[in-house]
């Protein structure tokens, strides 16, 4: 009986603070800053037809590949006691070189360059 009115109460606690941050969440005013979506610092309600820079995104496909690269590497390192280490050689060499043959491919394109 008491691990039935227990879970009675936590059920309907949880159900009390969902609907209270669902009425304090709630937005008090619209205004047209907050509305517009975020288009690389340019106005969207203006001229659409911007001439964009495609060195920018290249530049930020870059830095996610190589991002996600270094965050996998990183769990490498506190394997280093753990496993075998030629495991270890092996999968850190993997990566590196999965790393360098990505940097090549950059500068073999001329992506790298700021300057076209």
């Amino acid at each position: 009986m008491m691990i039935m009115s227990i879970t009675i109460f936590f059920f309907f606690l949880s159900n009390l603070m969902m609907m209270m941050s669902m009425i304090l969440s709630k937005k008090s005013f619209m205004d047209r800053e907050k509305c517009s979506p975020f288009e690389c610092g340019f106005d969207p309600k203006s001229m659409s037809r911007i001439p964009f820079s495609l060195h920018f995104f290249l530049i930020t496909i870059i830095f996610l590949i190589f991002d996600v690269e270094i965050a996998l590497i990183f769990p490498i390192i506190t394997l280093f006691k753990m496993v075998n280490m030629l495991t270890w050689i092996k999968t850190s060499f993997f990566f590196i070189i999965i790393l360098l043959i990505g940097l090549y491919h950059e500068w073999n394109q001329n992506m790298l360059n700021w300057t076209n």
